[in-house]
């Protein structure tokens, strides 16, 4: 069982409800895992917003609960200052079919399967930095349920599978090479991004959480390709509702990417490599 709650990234109350929830589901999906049932968890500011607000934000996430094959059995609010919406998820997965953020072997190869960036549009497009055009790329991006690249992946052999949310690609994969004890490669240039992105970091755009997302990861990372320090903090940047990374072995990498996009997951990318740890660096941006 997971539970993700967040506060509102965008005004539209329907929009929010399926981020919510494709950022809830996305924790089962991330475990090779298929939703069952969702209880709503809700802060609700009912002296300042009518009624037709929280409707309109369970009425998003349903339609994207009903979509991961799940059914919305009810949930919790509670008045609160400011909106805040997310599910606790109950799903089932094969005891010995489950993905862990913790089983990546030194060979496999890194795919990612959703661009990253979205922390930082958010932020810039309250200042109008962002076209409307990036910014529903963006939306499209972060409300599409990992459903169908966890069914792919399910194809072929997943040591070790993560969802990349607030702490980052860095974050999770700092995570996954220390439970798994490896490091991990990644090719900086490859890495795919959200569209103007790096553009807004390059601006001097930031987030309020990718300080101490840089400061969980910093000792251990090392970049070995030269990089301005703004296009290091896309690595950093706090996603809501981002791909999966998964550890495949490396003869199944190229067939893994290529079902992907068959499938529709379009962006899913060969990020790198897992490797040895030799004893003081797990990240690699090269």
């Amino acid at each position: 069982m997971t539970a993700d709650i967040i506060t509102p990234p965008v005004d539209d109350p329907y929009l929010f409800g399926q981020i919510a929830a494709a950022n809830s589901l996305s924790d089962v999906f991330a475990m090779g895992g298929r939703p069952i049932a969702c209880l709503n968890l809700v802060g609700f500011p009912s002296g300042k917003l009518e009624p037709e607000v929280l409707h309109r934000i369970v009425a998003g996430a349903l339609s994207k609960v009903t979509e991961a094959g799940a059914v919305l059995a009810g949930g919790h609010t509670t008045d609160d200052e400011e909106p805040k919406f997310g599910l606790a998820v109950t799903g089932i997965v094969h005891p010995e079919k489950y993905w862990s953020n913790a089983g990546a072997r030194s060979g496999d190869a890194l795919i990612l399967t959703k661009p990253i960036g979205s922390g930082v549009l958010f932020n810039a497009n309250l200042k109008g930095w962002v076209s409307k055009a990036a910014l529903d790329e963006c939306l499209e991006t972060i409300t599409t349920l990992n459903k169908t690249a966890a069914e792919v992946l399910a194809r072929f052999e997943v040591h070790a599978a993560t969802d990349i949310t607030g702490f980052g690609l860095a974050g999770h994969g700092l995570e996954m090479a220390e439970g798994s004890d490896v490091a991990l490669r990644i090719e900086a240039g490859v890495v795919p991004t959200l569209t103007e992105a790096l553009a807004v970091y390059e601006r001097g755009m930031t987030t309020g959480v990718n300080a101490v997302n840089q400061q969980l990861v910093e000792e251990k990372t090392l970049y070995e390709r030269r990089l301005p320090t703004w296009h290091e903090q896309i690595f950093v940047d706090p996603q809501t509702s981002g791909g999966l990374l998964a550890a495949v072995p490396p003869a199944e990498a190229d067939d893994a990417v290529a079902a992907l996009h068959q499938a529709g997951v379009g962006k899913a990318v060969r990020i790198g490599t897992v490797e040895a740890f030799e004893g003081r660096h797990r990240l690699f941006f090269v």
